[in-house]
C-alpha cells in the first residue's frame, strides 16, 4: 500500500468548492430513470447521456473533482471513440468504480438488508485500476423502523465495509465508504441522529480493527435529517448543526473528507443543506458533495433522449454543479440560485 499515493487521490477527491459526481446507477435504477424522461434505455443511450455529462467542460473542470462510474461505463467509449474514463481525466477529475453489487434480504431480520460483494472483489478491484479507477465506492444501507436497526443489522454492514476499504487500500485505490441511514419512514431527526451515531461508531471501530489506513479514505454519509414521512421537516440550519455534532462525535479527524449522498433530497434542499454544514466551519475535515439525482434530474429531463438537447442539459448540469460547488464553501444563497437559473 502507497499511503502517500492513497492520501494524494483522497485529498483530490474533496478539493475546494468540488465534489463528486455519482454516475453509478445500475442498469435497473437507470432504465427506470429514463422510463421517467420518456427514454429507451439501452448500451447507447445509456452511453450518450453519461457522455454528455462528462463533456460538460465547465462543470466538470471547476465543480467536480471525481466521478463514481458503473461497470459498464468504466468500460465505454464517446462516440469518438475516446474512453468515457479519458473524459474524465482530461477534465481533470478522477474516475471511480461501485464495486457493491447490491443488497440483499438478511436472513431471520425482516425490513433489513446485507450489501454484497465481497466475493471476488480482489480481482475485481485490480482490473478496475488497470482501467483506469482511483477511488471506488461501497453503499451498506441502514433502515430506521420499528424494531430496526438491529446491532446485527449494523455490525454485518460496517464489518463488510472495512473488509471492502482494506481490499480497495491493498488495490492502490481509495475507498469511499458509504453507510447511508435512510430517510424514508416517519422518524425524528432526533431518531435519525441517534441511529446513524451508532452506525458510525461501529464502522470507525471495525475500520481500525481493519488496519485502515484513515488518510487515504472518504467518508459518504447521510445528513441528519427527518424522515419523509415525519411532520417536523428541519430547516438547514438545524439539520447543520445535528450533522456538525455527530461528526464532532463520531468521525476521525485523519479522515481528510466527508462527501454528503443526497439521499433523496430535493436538488435545492440538498444544495441548502450542505451549504448550511459548511458555513459552520472551521471543521477538521473538508465537506462536499457526492450527489446522484441532485445533479442529474435537470440535465435528464431538459436532454429527454435529443441530441438538439445536449447543450442545455449541459447547461442543467453546470448550474447544479456551480451551486453545490458554492455551497461545498459556504457561499451560495438561494437569491443566487434564483438569479443564475
Amino acid at each position: 500500500m502507497n499511503q502517500e499515493r492513497l492520501a494524494a487521490v483522497a485529498q483530490r477527491m474533496v478539493a475546494r468548492g468540488k465534489g463528486l459526481l455519482a454516475a453509478d446507477e445500475s442498469t435497473g435504477t437507470i432504465k427506470r430513470r429514463f422510463d421517467n424522461i420518456g427514454v429507451e434505455s439501452t448500451p447507447d443511450s445509456r452511453r450518450d447521456y453519461r457522455e454528455l455529462m462528462f463533456g460538460a467542460e465547465k462543470a466538470m473542470q471547476h465543480h467536480i473533482s471525481g466521478v463514481i462510474l458503473f461497470d459498464e461505463t468504466i468500460r465505454q467509449s464517446a462516440r469518438d471513440g475516446r474512453p468515457l474514463v479519458e473524459l474524465i481525466e482530461s477534465a481533470g477529475a478522477v474516475p471511480g468504480i461501485k464495486v457493491d453489487l447490491g443488497t440483499t434480504p438478511m436472513p431471520f431480520h425482516p425490513g433489513e438488508t446485507i450489501t454484497e460483494g465481497l466475493d471476488g472483489l480482489a480481482e475485481r478491484l485490480a482490473e478496475y485500476h488497470r482501467l483506469g479507477a482511483r477511488f471506488a465506492k461501497w453503499r451498506a444501507v441502514i433502515d430506521i423502523g420499528e424494531g430496526i436497526p438491529s446491532a446485527a443489522c449494523i455490525g454485518t454492514n460496517m464489518q463488510a465495509l472495512a473488509r471492502y476499504a482494506a481490499l480497495c487500500q491493498a488495490a492502490e485505490i481509495v475507498p469511499i465508504v458509504e453507510p447511508e441511514v435512510l430517510m424514508d419512514g416517519a422518524h425524528s431527526i432526533e431518531r435519525c441522529y441517534e441511529v446513524t451515531e451508532n452506525v458510525l461508531h461501529v464502522l470507525y471501530r471495525e475500520l481500525y480493527a481493519a488496519r485502515i489506513f484513515l488518510e487515504g479514505t472518504i467518508l459518504k454519509p447521510n445528513m441528519v435529517i427527518a424522515g419523509k414521512k415525519c411532520a417536523n421537516q428541519a430547516e438547514p440550519d438545524e439539520v447543520a448543526e445535528w450533522t456538525v455534532k455527530l461528526f464532532k462525535r463520531c468521525v476521525p479527524v485523519a479522515v481528510p473528507g466527508i462527501a454528503f449522498l443526497s439521499g433523496g433530497q430535493s436538488d435545492v434542499e440538498a444544495t441548502a443543506n450542505l451549504n448550511a454544514v459548511n458555513r459552520l466551519r472551521p471543521l477538521p475535515w473538508a465537506i462536499t458533495f457526492s450527489y446522484g439525482r441532485a445533479l442529474q434530474a435537470a440535465p435528464q429531463k431538459a436532454w429527454s433522449g435529443k441530441s438538439e438537447n445536449v447543450v442545455d442539459a449541459q447547461k442543467a448540469f453546470e448550474h447544479r454543479a456551480r451551486m453545490n460547488g458554492l455551497a461545498a464553501m459556504g457561499e451560495w444563497t438561494r437569491q443566487f440560485e434564483a438569479e443564475s437559473q
